[in-house]
């Protein structure tokens, strides 16, 4: 592929229709182990996280994620003690959307070779991570699979994954069934990629564009490396400051692979129409040139500087303002609700319409 060429998730080598099928089929062997414990498990697959009964009135959250391929970044930097942050916000972020409040987290590290500074970079990693979230790691697991795993750097391949562990109570579940028309949404700004879109992003600048990890870009005011290296922001104490201060939150969405479709996780009939966006991060400025990539591809695939987002009674959204500057967070009123059975999402900035699974562009 020449640099005139336009890349894509798909040309990276990440087929979202393939994962879909293969998906549905894990899932429907996964779903009937519900059965084996009927009416613990609250909420159907396919949300940002589950809730399981744990008595007396109060229910579990859990979910699980890992870091991707943000790792092999790490590997080429020889830097490993930020992608634990990240492995951190991955979950706790998407705990935060069922309502809860995380709060333990247990990692799972496969090593090539368990170096002492690869392990105790991601150690570092995972407490700062655990600091800004405020919860605990009580355990983990480390598995040595040299014949498993490879990385960018002999001897230093690794995987990361972890599950989160919330409280919320069970008359408190968040899935988005009271959103109606009108609500208003707020975005929480992301860092930059976060954790998501790194195949497509490690293709356009260090295979298509030929660029080093150490080369500087004046926009970035850093190498592309450092950029792609930012940890995901953890928005949980600002999340949470909301929820106690009474603010009449409707759903919850954390940005992440798809984009804002992953606003209509929420179970309500409406649609989102956004029309305040902020200026995208100068990184996928920069990626979209680079790359040719189209703008369906980069709003399917990126967070595009809005990390989490907030779907709340407009009567609200000053304060939800006010408790996100208090946490040095930059916030914006990015849209509202319409009503629509088919739940489809305006990109007003780039007149993108999503529905279904895909971005289009609108008529």
């Amino acid at each position: 592929m020449n640099k005139k060429e336009s890349m894509s998730y798909k040309a990276a080598g990440v087929d979202s229709v393939q994962k879909d099928v293969a998906m549905q089929r894990l899932g429907e062997w996964v779903e009937r182990s519900f059965a084996l414990r009927p009416g613990e498990v609250k909420i159907p697959l396919g949300y940002f996280a589950n809730v399981i009964d744990g008595g007396g009135g109060m229910g579990i959250a859990v979910s699980t994620d890992g870091v991707g391929t943000k790792i092999l970044v790490a590997e080429m930097l020889e830097r490993y003690d930020t992608v634990g942050i990240d492995c951190v916000a991955m979950n706790v972020n998407d705990v935060l959307c069922v309502g809860a409040e995380p709060l333990a987290l247990l990692d799972y590290i496969a090593v090539q070779v368990p170096h002492p500074d690869l392990l105790e970079g991601l150690a570092r990693g995972l407490y700062r991570g655990a600091e800004l979230a405020r919860i605990t790691i009580p355990g983990g697991e480390i598995a040595q699979i040299a014949e498993m795993i490879k990385g960018k750097r002999e001897g230093y391949g690794f995987d990361l994954v972890a599950t989160c562990v919330g409280r919320v109570p069970l008359d408190r579940i968040l899935t988005g069934d009271s959103m109606a028309a009108g609500d208003a949404i707020v975005g929480l700004a992301s860092s930059g990629v976060h954790s998501n879109g790194l195949t497509l992003a490690r293709k356009v600048f260090f295979e298509q564009a030929g660029w080093a990890p150490d080369r500087f870009v004046p926009e970035l005011g850093r190498s592309i490396g450092e950029e792609l290296l930012e940890p995901t922001r953890i928005y949980v104490r600002e999340v949470r400051e909301m929820f106690d201060a009474g603010l009449k939150i409707k759903a919850l969405a954390h940005i992440t692979s798809t984009g804002f479709l992953n606003l209509n996780r929420a179970v309500a009939p409406v649609g989102y129409v956004l029309d305040g966006l902020p200026e995208p991060h100068p990184v996928f400025r920069l990626l979209q040139q680079v790359g040719s990539v189209s703008d369906e591809d980069m709003y399917f695939t990126y967070n595009m500087g809005i990390g989490f987002c907030i779907v709340l009674a407009p009567e609200d959204v000053e304060a939800a303002h006010a408790i996100a500057r208090k946490h040095q967070a930059d916030s914006y009123t990015i849209g509202y609700t319409v009503a629509d059975p088919e739940k489809k999402v305006y990109v007003k900035s780039v007149n993108l319409v999503g529905v279904d699974d895909r971005f289009v562009k609108g008529s």
